[in-house]
């Protein structure tokens, strides 16, 4: 029997407040305004819940609803899917909105968020797939099949984090997850982050969805390196490349979060089936958003085959996720 500490109960406690906030009728919505030297910032009710420029824009539930993540994921509760009733819209939105007063889904326009949210779910749908080429209703819809890997072939340890992220006795650092976390020294800096006991319960990210989402959300928001841009940053365009970053040909592009979140896992190889795979993800979300491919730009800007990567792995691993 799992053994969950008081703390952690608090955090999942919260989480369920968050969602009831979401889902009670009447909620307020309304943009509040007030200027912060100088500056316009705003809130919006449960969803952008503190003063933020970001919040005077739309949010994500005003241009992406459950309609539209049930087309996005239309087989994650098949029978033959490995996390039934696991993923759902709630939980999605529940995460995000700790997130959208720091720009997620809230930088630029409606399209500037559609594309961002095409983008983001493209991770998360190619890595969370069991779709295949014949596969009902195409491999591309397929995605959040799975909330763990299902046969890890070791347990992740890496033992030179031992005195930042020890490894706890007993714990699997499997990859679990809407963008799969692997390694304890992962798992410890997205516990850091989200204040939940991951180093020693990693098993809480497959017990949890808003968990589990948030700290994908997390990862794509955040840098992996200092100096280093985030998977955000470089989408929505507030990343600036030096010129080491231009000869490197990476740029603030779609094929550049690849780069940043997997390395040479995904990129610099060529074209190859992995890389590949976002990307498809990726122009089929935007189709079924209604954008329309042609606005994810040339393929040189989708692709990262040419790329040198970001962060070298020094772990000899399947996943630098």
């Amino acid at each position: 029997m799992v053994t969950i500490r008081s703390g952690s109960i608090v955090i999942l406690v919260l989480l369920a407040v968050s969602f009831l906030a979401l889902v009670a009728n009447g909620e307020d919505k309304t943009i509040k305004v007030k200027k912060v030297r100088g500056e316009r910032v705003c809130t919006q009710g449960w969803e952008c819940s503190w003063w933020s420029k970001y919040c005077c824009n739309q949010t994500i539930s005003d241009y992406f609803q459950v309609y539209q993540f049930e087309q996005l994921f239309s087989k994650r509760n098949t029978p033959i899917a490995h996390a039934v009733g696991f993923w759902d819209y709630q939980s999605f939105i529940t995460a995000a909105a700790l997130y959208e007063p720091l720009g997620f889904g809230t930088t630029g326009g409606k399209l500037q968020g559609q594309k961002e949210m095409a983008a983001f779910l493209g991770h998360v749908a190619s890595k969370t797939s069991c779709g295949y080429g014949v596969a009902t209703g195409g491999p591309l819809a397929w995605g959040l099949c799975y909330n763990r890997e299902m046969s890890p072939m070791q347990s992740y340890c890496d033992e030179s984090w031992k005195f930042k992220y020890p490894c706890s006795p007993g714990a699997e650092y499997y990859g679990r997850g809407a963008l799969p976390i692997y390694w304890n020294f992962n798992y410890g800096a997205a516990g850091e982050a989200l204040k939940a006991d991951l180093l020693n319960h990693p098993e809480y990210i497959e017990q949890n969805a808003t968990l589990a989402f948030q700290a994908a959300i997390w990862r794509w928001m955040t840098p992996i390196k200092k100096y280093q841009p985030s998977a955000h940053d470089i989408f929505v365009g507030n990343w600036k490349p030096t010129k080491n970053d231009t000869l490197s040909k990476r740029g603030p592009t779609f094929g550049s979060t690849m780069n940043v979140l997997y390395g040479e896992y995904t990129c610099g190889q060529g074209s190859i089936d992995p890389m590949n795979n976002i990307i498809s993800h990726y122009l089929y979300f935007l189709d079924l958003l209604g954008i329309g491919r042609e606005d994810a730009g040339p393929n040189e800007e989708l692709s990262c085959a040419e790329q040198k990567p970001f962060n070298p792995s020094t772990v000899p691993s399947s996943s630098s996720s």
